[in-house]
């Protein structure tokens, strides 16, 4: 038994050695050999535990959040992933977003581009801004896949049943530099991982993390990944997902206080009473931790200088609502999630790529109500800066350290982000209280 198993362990490492060899090679084995699911296997932290930001508290903003906090919460919108682990060789893969329906070509969604900053490769953008509409499926990958991913999103989408007179169409493809984690100049990823994340779609829950797009990105110098988030705000929700790959210094999450009489605290989309959230205060406190500091501390770790090296890196925003939505407003709506990033202390440098696309799913729909517009449309700005901090927050508590290229990315430390959402709850709940004595 031991001599098969030493067999089997050598001719799969001798396997992966030939699939391996060359950049070409490479990709051609990946497409051939079939593709990972998404299920994380990384080169360091395998036994580490991980959970999303609202399971440690963490809830940013007043509105409540959908049923998974995801941008799936948004009816009809799927997401799947196609990961590749690979020693420390790979870790890159594809995410893929789909807008409702079976054919999106021949069902186009109202959709906008925003750009805080445009040092990246994304493909697709200038018909959706020209246009404002969607019409494929939404794809993220590291940066040197895009073409290739690209090209397998547009098979995808020319097979679809009705589109076999398609001459022209756009697919969408955004990228984040994955390369100081995986061997980025290979481009493993292309359209075996494009079809294996569609048909992994799921309209309900996800994994995020070190997962899809996100398997080898970094966020202030800790490991990043895919994150998600929703809120519910004047009967609409809105969601969003983020591939986070930046710098910056990292923020405590400021949590918020329901506005009114100071008598109850939002905490995780959850009503609490201050009397519970008083007392996490004293725990926070007792922790060593300082509540009117912490909304404005430095990063997370344990030193006051750690990780403030890493500024450089991009940000994919993608952001879907069933609010009826012109092209206008969603780039509004767009716009404001980069208030989201810097509430989480994003730098935006130079070479960041940080691009927030938003489509609306009823806005072309036969029976779609008349279009919102004006100041109907400011709680759907706060939603959307709340959701995608929160979604940077998930993106960091889901990944997993990580190790590719000689380079260890470590996982955000949970206890520290614990304590530091729990000082903020109490300084939420101090807030309210304060203001109620008004």
């Amino acid at each position: 038994m031991r001599i098969l198993r030493w067999f089997g362990s050598v001719l799969g490492v001798v396997t992966l050695a030939g699939c391996i060899a060359g950049g070409r090679d490479a990709s051609a084995s990946h497409e051939s050999a079939g593709v990972e699911e998404a299920r994380p296997r990384h080169g360091a932290g395998a036994a580490e535990s991980r959970m999303r930001a609202r399971e440690l508290g963490i809830h940013i903003g007043p509105h409540p959040s959908g049923l998974h906090d995801a941008i799936t919460d948004v009816p009809g919108v799927r997401v799947g992933h196609a990961t590749i682990h690979e020693g420390e060789r790979f870790h890159t893969g594809v995410t893929v977003i789909l807008p409702p329906g079976d054919n999106p070509f021949r069902h186009k969604h109202a959709a906008a581009l925003a750009v805080q900053n445009g040092f990246g490769k994304l493909i697709g953008a200038t018909q959706l801004q020209e246009l404002g509409e969607l019409e494929s499926p939404i794809a993220l990958t590291g940066t040197l896949n895009v073409h290739r991913v690209a090209d397998g999103l547009l098979d995808w989408l020319l097979a679809r049943p009705g589109n076999e007179r398609v001459r022209s169409a756009n697919v969408v493809v955004g990228e984040t530099n994955d390369g100081r984690l995986s061997d980025i100049r290979a481009r493993p990823a292309g359209a075996a991982h494009v079809r294996s994340a569609i048909a992994a779609a799921s309209d309900a829950e996800f994994e995020v993390g070190a997962v899809g797009a996100g398997a080898g990105t970094m966020c202030f110098g800790y490991k990043g990944g895919i994150g998600t988030s929703s809120r519910r705000v004047d009967g609409a929700t809105v969601g969003v997902l983020v591939q986070t790959n930046f710098g910056g210094r990292l923020r405590a999450p400021k949590l918020a206080a329901a506005v009114g009489n100071g008598a109850e605290s939002k905490v995780g989309g959850t009503e609490a009473g201050t009397r519970a959230a008083g007392t996490r205060a004293a725990g926070a406190r007792a922790a060593g931790i300082a509540g009117e500091r912490v909304a404005t501390a430095g990063p997370v770790g344990g030193r006051p200088d750690e990780h403030v090296e890493d500024h450089d890196g991009s940000c994919m925003i993608v952001i879907a609502t069933d609010a009826p939505l012109d092209q206008r407003a969603l780039q509004r709506l767009a716009t404001r999630a980069f208030a989201g990033m810097a509430r989480a202390g994003a730098s935006f440098s130079h070479g960041s790529g940080d691009y927030a696309i938003a489509f609306s799913t009823t806005a072309f729909a036969a029976d779609a109500p008349a279009v919102w517009r004006s100041g109907r449309l400011s709680p759907l700005f706060a939603a959307v800066a709340d959701a995608t901090e929160q979604a940077i927050y998930d993106s960091l508590a889901a990944a997993t350290t990580t190790t590719g290229q000689g380079r260890t990315a470590p996982a955000a430390p949970l206890a520290r982000l614990r304590q530091l959402a729990a000082a903020a709850r109490g300084q939420a709940a101090g807030g309210g209280e304060r203001r109620g004595q008004r």
